[in-house]
This record gives structure tokens, sequence and C-alpha cells, in this order.
């Protein structure tokens, strides 16, 4: 259930940076609004993974899925070019988060 948490997390922390930068320097409502929701939210749930995640493992995987997420909405949506040497590095990321979950000893 941790892990489940954490990845949801993950999630949230791409919801509120992609938030955060549609904000305008929070001049636009509801993109600061789901910034603010979504902040609280991820937040929470990577300080309650914690309890049974090592700090480590929990806030590396939660910046992992953040991080790869964000970027791949970025180049979904235009925000950003597209480019294979991207997709390579988005890959490798997210096998590094994958690895990581793998490692824990704690369950």
């Amino acid at each position: 259930m941790l892990w489940v948490v954490l990845i949801v997390s993950g999630v949230l922390e791409a919801v509120w940076a992609t938030a955060l930068g549609k904000s305008e320097g929070f001049t636009k409502l509801w993109p600061s609004v789901i910034f603010g929701v979504a902040l609280a939210l991820s937040m929470a749930g990577l300080a309650w993974s914690m309890r049974g995640i090592p700090i480590g493992t929990a806030y590396a995987v939660w910046v992992g899925i953040g991080a790869a997420l964000t970027v791949a909405w970025s180049m979904i949506t235009g925000d950003t070019s597209i480019s294979w040497i991207k997709i390579a590095l988005l890959v490798g990321l997210i096998g590094c988060v994958v690895g990581l979950k793998l490692v824990d000893d704690t369950h």
C-alpha cells in the first residue's frame, strides 16, 4: 500500500509542477488552485509513504515519477520538442525508479 501511495504522490507531483507552470506566477486562478491541492496531496502522500519506505528511496522514486511524467506531458502537449535522446533518457530514468523499487529491502 505504501508503494501505491508513493506512486500516486509522484503522479501528483507532475500535476502540481505542470499547474505551477500554467499558473503564470499565480496569476491564473484554476492552475493556481490545482497547484495548491496537488501539492498538498503529493506531499502528504510522500510523507505517509516514508513511514515504511526508506527516505532516500521514497524521495528518489517520487521525484523520478514526477520528473518523467512532467517531461512526457510537456512533449505530448507540444510545450517542448520531442527527440529520441529525451525519450531514451526518460526510459533510463523510469528504469532507475523501477530498479530502486526492486532493490528496496524493507518489504
